[in-house]
């Protein structure tokens, strides 16, 4: 893989020294202390629902919402934060994630880069290789193994970050033969729009999170990185390190994110089980093992239990109609999880 390093700078500032990674302002901010996004399990088809949703959402104090990238599932994700972009001031907008193999690397960056204008510099872009077989099917595109999404996935991030970072940015690999135009506008962001790598692989893709990213995410499901205990979460986490350290990168300027899926909260156990025997069973089947439900006191020490871990970012997935599990969380569990870290 070749790529034009004099025009491809990467997220690293070049020095006598070798190279300094320069952290993001608010990826740097996460290091002194613990947020919290959501994201919806059934988005549904009601975009007024959603803006209302989204809107209570930052309301309530949430630093991000992610909307997900499953074309025949939810509405297209970069629609949804387009529209959330004009009906929302301060939350964060982020993608979890975009798949880099439904749309080229050069209309990811120009559609990331333009909602980011659209936000006055609110987005996240997160990116992963693809889960879901019928889905590649449905779009007409064959599903590589493996090996081969890993190596799209890091020119496809390559390309994006070179060409929010240059105008003369070429690239040619194995996996893209890309020489874009040049985008009609970059990102509002400096110095470039935080990026995240999703899942827990931990000699591929978080070496690839090390390299390039900004973010890691992963979470207890076998789509989401395998985290399933938090001995899991440690071992990823020391796999991390190690990647940084031969990067010469410092491991704090990763942002270490968690995913839910879904979240369920009531105020009394008995609460607890109606709720979740009237919810979708089909989702819950699903995502079992990366469930997380229980009254208020249970998730704090769930969420503490992550925290201590060494997880800074947290995000969860919720049912759009379960507005009692959004209330809880807001407000009985953040501030716990924030106090039992010395966080205000």
């Amino acid at each position: 893989m070749e790529s034009n390093h004099e025009q491809y700078t990467s997220q690293k500032e070049h020095n006598e020294g070798g190279s300094r990674w320069i952290s993001h302002p608010w990826v740097a901010e996460g290091q002194r202390t613990i947020r919290f996004g959501t994201m919806l399990m059934d988005q549904g088809t009601d975009w007024l629902h959603l803006r209302d949703w989204v809107q209570m959402v930052e309301v309530l104090g949430f630093d991000s919402y992610w909307a997900s990238d499953h074309p025949f599932l939810y509405q297209d994700c970069w629609i949804t934060l387009s529209m959330l972009a004009q009906a929302t001031k301060n939350i964060r907008l982020g993608t979890l994630v975009n798949c880099v193999f439904y749309r080229s690397p050069a209309l990811l960056a120009r559609l990331a880069a333009d909602v980011d204008r659209l936000s006055n510099g609110r987005v996240i872009l997160g990116v992963g290789i693809g889960d879901l077989p019928q889905e590649f099917e449905l779009l007409g595109i064959p599903l590589p193994s493996v090996k081969v999404r890993q190596q799209t996935l890091e020119e496809a991030v390559q390309t994006i970050v070179g060409l929010w970072q240059s105008e003369d940015f070429t690239f040619e690999g194995t996996a893209l033969q890309t020489q874009p135009p040049r985008l009609p506008g970059g990102p509002v962001q400096q110095p470039r729009i935080p990026l995240l790598i999703a899942g827990g692989g931990e000699r591929v893709t978080l070496r690839q999170v090390a390299q390039y990213a900004d973010i890691a995410n992963f979470g207890a499901h076998a789509v989401m990185g395998g985290a399933y205990e938090v001995s899991d979460v440690v071992r990823k986490y020391d796999a991390l390190r190690r990647h940084c350290e031969a990067q010469g990168r410092p491991y704090d300027s990763v942002l270490r994110s968690h995913l839910t899926m879904p979240l369920v909260m009531a105020e009394t156990q008995e609460a607890l089980r109606a709720k979740l025997d009237n919810l979708p069973q089909g989702w819950l089947k699903m995502f079992g093992s990366s469930l997380i439900a229980g009254v208020p006191q249970e998730v704090i020490a769930a969420y503490q239990a992550l925290a201590s871990a060494g997880v800074q970012y947290f995000m969860c997935s919720l049912f759009h109609d379960d507005v009692e599990t959004l209330q809880l969380f807001a407000e009985r569990v953040i501030p716990a999880v924030k106090e039992a870290r010395g966080i205000r």
